[in-house]
């Protein structure tokens, strides 16, 4: 049996983006916008389907719920000390 690692490198894959690590910080970076009332899958970013498979992921508590999650905190972290 095979386990799949529905980490945020993964799920960069699954939205068809390139899950390595360095594009994922640079992602993150250039797309960091600070303000927790944003959700992850409102962000401009994304197209219809991955703001679809996103907004999916959290309605229903999937595998990837953990990654996206992690995803938004990161995108939302302040700014400020940086």
């Amino acid at each position: 049996m095979e386990i799949f690692n529905h980490d945020i490198s993964n799920l960069f894959a699954q939205l068809g983006l390139d899950g390595d690590e360095e594009t994922v910080e640079r992602f993150i970076a250039s797309h960091r916008h600070g303000d927790p009332r944003l959700s992850v899958d409102q962000l401009a970013v994304w197209t219809p389907s991955q703001k679809q498979f996103l907004r999916e992921a959290l309605a229903e508590d999937s595998a990837w719920c953990e990654a996206v999650d992690e995803l938004s905190a990161r995108l939302c972290a302040d700014t400020a000390g940086a």
